[in-house]
C-alpha cells in the first residue's frame, strides 16, 4: 500500500448537526458536504482539514453499524480511511497474506465510492476503510 494516503478520519456522533456546530464554529473548519449514504446508514458530514478531512457519521438507526458502535462505545473515533488506487488490488492482496478482512468485495460507500473494511482485530484494534474515489 506504497500509495494510500489518509482519506479521512471518521467520527461517530449521535446528532450531526450538534457535531457539526463544534466542528464549524468552534474549530473554524469548512464544510466540505453532507450526505446520506443509505448503504452504510449513515448520514454524514465531511470537513475540510488540508488534503484530507474529518467525516462525521450520525447512524440512521441503531441497528446499523454505526448505531451499534454508539451504544457499544459512545461518541468518538470510528475509523481511519485510506485512499488507494485499485482497491480490488489492495483486497487481493491483504486476502494473500492471511489479513483478516470485514469486506472481502469492495461495496459502496460516500461519493460513490468502492470502500471496504479490514477487521481490527487485524489493525491492533483500529478499524481501517480502504476507499478507491469514484471515477466518471
Amino acid at each position: 500500500m506504497s500509495q494510500a494516503r489518509l482519506d479521512h478520519i471518521a467520527i461517530a456522533v449521535a446528532n450531526l448537526e450538534e457535531a457539526m456546530h463544534f466542528y464549524l464554529d468552534a474549530l473554524g473548519l469548512a464544510l466540505d458536504s453532507t450526505e446520506v449514504v443509505e448503504e452504510q446508514g449513515v448520514r454524514l458530514a465531511k470537513l475540510a482539514v488540508g488534503d484530507t478531512h474529518i467525516e462525521l457519521l450520525e447512524p440512521l438507526s441503531e441497528e446499523t453499524p454505526v448505531g451499534k458502535f454508539l451504544i457499544q462505545r459512545g461518541p468518538g473515533l470510528h475509523h481511519l480511511c485510506l485512499g488507494v488506487n485499485n482497491i480490488q488490488e489492495q483486497l487481493a492482496a491483504l486476502k494473500s497474506r492471511g489479513i483478516r478482512l470485514i469486506d472481502a468485495t469492495p461495496r459502496r460507500g460516500a461519493g460513490g465510492a468502492k470502500i471496504a473494511f479490514i477487521h481490527p482485530k487485524a489493525a491492533g484494534g483500529t478499524l481501517i476503510e480502504l476507499s478507491e474515489q469514484h471515477s466518471e
